[in-house]
């Protein structure tokens, strides 16, 4: 952790929402001039698309039908945590994009499902990191550590799952029976390497259907804001100002002293009552270190 340079990172499973997530901060960043630099997890996945691939097979012929990216094995993680270290203590660090279709890809004149190459990331006042890692603690690497606001999204299992086989059949071509592969394949990572996560996060953001959602392979629609509520729970609720944030999202209720529940279609304004305040405060911190 560091004052002069903070870091902020959004941690969530594929098909979680934290890009929606991520897109609130980007809105408060612009609101509160704040020069943020913006990295996705997806840059420091070990393989791109094509290369993936060949590794999947490799590792299912040696017995290995975890295999994913979820795991360490296809992963940088040690070049995330380098990342998080060198920005905490400069400002500095190296990042690169990867490219998820033809529309991101065009300006680099690349294919999809590449990266692109690594640069040093521009100047700015708070590094914000959006991915499947941002909390991850191994044997070797303890990523969580250099995070000065780490926040997990994390929908309830089954509204997970209906939310990436749409993303993925509808933006990526995928049939139901693929992405349930995946689902299968990536259980194991989920549970060792997504799900600790969620002990280590300041604040929860966890979304949770008021609709039946018990099959999500055979899910027509994805249940709306307005179908669901959002569990928001506090590692340390410690000065927040819950009765204000209750008299702001109407028809919301505290279900446990560092837990409030707040309807669904009010997460933004949520993530925006909660967030902007904790990053002024960073900001200021920032200042004031500088002013020493």
């Amino acid at each position: 952790m560091s004052a002069k340079h903070p870091i902020v990172a959004i941690t969530g499973s594929s098909g979680a929402g934290t890009t929606s997530v991520t897109r609130t901060f980007e809105n408060i960043f612009r609101r509160e001039s704040i020069q943020a630099a913006i990295v996705e997890g997806d840059s420091f996945h070990r393989y791109d698309r094509n290369a993936m691939k060949v590794a999947m097979v490799e590792a299912e012929e040696t017995g290995n039908r975890n295999f994913s990216h979820f795991g360490e094995d296809a992963n940088l993680f040690a070049e995330l945590e380098a990342l998080f270290r060198d920005y905490g203590e400069a400002g500095v660090g190296r990042s690169r994009k990867y490219l998820h279709d033809a529309q991101e890809a065009a300006p680099y004149e690349q294919e999809p499902g590449t990266f692109t190459r690594w640069e040093t990331l521009p100047a700015s006042e708070l590094l914000f990191y959006e991915g499947l890692h941002g909390g991850v603690t191994t044997a070797k690497v303890d990523i969580a550590r250099h995070v000065d606001l780490l926040i997990g999204v994390v929908p309830v299992i089954n509204l997970e799952w209906i939310q990436k086989l749409h993303r993925d059949k509808s933006t990526r071509g995928y049939s139901t029976e693929a992405v349930t592969d995946v689902i299968l394949r990536r259980m194991h990572e989920y549970v060792h390497y997504i799900c600790p996560q969620f002990t280590r996060t300041h604040i929860n953001f966890q979304r949770v259907p008021v609709v039946d959602t018990s099959n999500p392979f055979i899910a027509r629609t994805i249940p709306s804001p307005d179908e669901s509520m959002v569990v928001i729970r506090f590692a340390n609720p410690m000065g927040f100002d819950f009765p204000y944030l209750l008299s702001m999202l109407h028809d919301s209720f505290m279900s446990r002293a560092n837990t409030l529940v707040v309807p669904g279609g009010k997460m933004d304004l949520a993530m925006q009552l909660i967030f902007t305040p904790m990053i002024l405060r960073l900001m200021e911190r920032r200042k004031k270190a500088y002013a020493i």
